[in-house]
């Protein structure tokens, strides 16, 4: 499937029989892959008799000499994979494998996408990012302390660089355009934090996905429909690499503490009234900011400011309010 995304991703006509012939395979069979991208991955596709199919529209494909370039400079490995169940779970592999960290996993598309407490991540082939870094955390729990805030200053930077405008940042590891979801990180953990620990940062960007390819349980927007054009996935990429590198460097030397302003000034829910899931509890209050350390501020009536952090914490609005 990929290989097929790979022949029409230049937006001009094939014929059924250039493309049997470039994939080894039938006419019939590749009608019936056409119909999948067309069923499976909300793309759209012209038929035209006697010219073949074609996409709507170009498809931003990723390119693993121009981002092993830039990684390159920064130090870190590239591990580019067309589809796989993943990114976080390819990167636990090869650190399981004997790969030295840091590395980045990047896909085309995956299988069995994750984001927080167990979510599904929608993850069409060609249509957003997927991505992952592997970095080794010598400095203990220090050195996890507020880092998914950090990492999403990261993602902010990158898609402001993208020319996506209108972004903030959603407790604790969220970005949202035009009050929707448009990234979201996922932070795993590997080994002892208090011996050798490996920390997997998983990335998830809507890019360019059609508005109508999946069904999503929560408002979401795509940098194409922040930006009225088809975004180049791969620059995205390039840019969040060298945001991270930057972002992640200045929390190691300086702490959580030193960035804390920076990411006060993009939390789009300061002042509103939320609801803050700790399992089967839910907790309101008046969203008040973030500590030194990164975690949730909510002033609780008849209980004053109480801090929350840890544990698999969900911040959504109070619409009863």
């Amino acid at each position: 499937m990929n290989s097929l995304l790979r022949l029409l991703s230049d937006g001009h006509f094939h014929s059924g029989e250039e493309l049997g012939a470039a994939l080894g395979v039938s006419r019939s069979a590749v009608w019936k892959y056409l119909q999948r991208l067309e069923s499976d991955f909300g793309l759209e596709l012209f038929k035209v008799p006697g010219k073949g199919y074609r996409l709507a529209e170009p498809l931003s494909l990723l390119n693993y000499e121009d981002s092993s370039a830039v990684l390159a400079r920064l130090g870190w490995d590239l591990y580019l994979r067309e589809t796989i169940d993943s990114t976080n779970a390819e990167a636990l592999r090869l650190l399981q494998s004997g790969v030295l960290a840091p590395f980045v996993v990047l896909a085309e598309g995956q299988t069995e996408g994750r984001g927080r407490r167990g979510r599904e991540w929608a993850s069409p082939p060609a249509q957003n990012v997927y991505y992952t870094l592997a970095l080794k955390v010598s400095n203990g729990i220090q050195g996890l302390s507020g880092l998914s805030l950090v990492v999403g200053l990261a993602v902010l930077d990158a898609l402001r660089r993208s020319g996506v405008e209108g972004v903030g940042l959603k407790w604790p590891n969220d970005v949202y355009a035009d009050d929707r979801k448009i990234a979201g990180i996922l932070i795993e953990l590997n080994g002892d934090p208090a011996d050798l620990c490996h920390v997997i940062i998983g990335i998830g960007v809507n890019v360019n996905m059609g508005p109508n390819a999946l069904s999503i349980g929560q408002p979401w927007t795509t940098m194409r429909e922040q930006t009225g054009r088809l975004a180049s996935r791969a620059d995205l990429t390039h840019f969040l690499s060298e945001s991270l590198y930057r972002y992640i460097g200045r929390h190691s030397r300086e702490g959580f503490s030193s960035l804390r302003e920076e990411w006060e000034a993009n939390n789009i829910w300061h002042g509103r009234s939320c609801v803050l899931s700790t399992g089967a509890q839910q907790i309101k209050g008046l969203m008040t900011g973030i500590d030194e350390q990164g975690a949730l501020c909510l002033w609780i009536e008849g209980r004053g400011e109480l801090r929350f952090s840890g544990g698999e914490l969900s911040l959504r609005l109070d619409h009863d309010s």
